[in-house]
């Protein structure tokens, strides 16, 4: 996917409903998202572009395999950090439900809906793969900002604020 495409399908996802939350679009919620991780982790620029794109992959195909299809997407342009971000944050919810008892409570009732879809608890297997990845902290963390970008009306930077940041992090881009 060239830094072009990926703008488009951001700009597409303008006039997606959140399936999370009524009066929020996708791209509502991905803004949030990556907004969330400028306020949480300001040093860190590839954290933020994942939380910007970390629902692309829903553009392409199924829920429960969103996670890696947008990895798959993002990775000749962003590198195998951000892409592994992506690809993790669904396996990151599934990581915090089983680590934390009470976060399945604070899930929105499609994300409670989703993690059954995505394969709900971690099992000991799947737990210590996760755990094993040297990305799974900042998964972790993409994934609690993502949970965090659900405010319908929320004041965030929009999407031509982050182009100048996509075009720097783009490491297959013409420049």
């Amino acid at each position: 996917m060239t830094l072009p495409e990926l703008l488009a399908v951001l700009d597409a996802m303008a006039s997606e409903p959140s399936e999370e939350t009524v009066g929020l679009s996708e791209l509502d919620h991905a803004l949030q998202c990556a907004h969330e991780l400028v306020l949480t982790h300001p040093d860190d620029a590839e954290l933020q572009v994942a939380g910007l794109v970390h629902d692309v992959g829903h553009r392409f195909g199924s829920d429960e395999l969103h996670g890696v299809l947008g990895a798959e997407h993002v990775v000749g342009l962003f590198g195998a950090r951000l892409a592994a971000l992506v690809e993790l944050h669904v396996p990151a919810k599934r990581y915090l439900v089983t680590t934390d008892a009470s976060y399945r409570s604070r899930l929105s009732v499609q994300s409670t809906r989703t993690l059954a879809l995505q394969g709900g608890a971690l099992g000991p297997d799947e737990l210590s793969s996760f755990s094993a990845s040297p990305y799974a902290p900042d998964a972790v963390e993409l994934r609690r900002a993502d949970d965090a970008a659900k405010v319908p009306g929320r004041s965030v930077p929009p999407l031509v604020h982050w182009t100048p940041l996509l075009r720097a992090l783009a490491v297959h881009e013409p420049t």
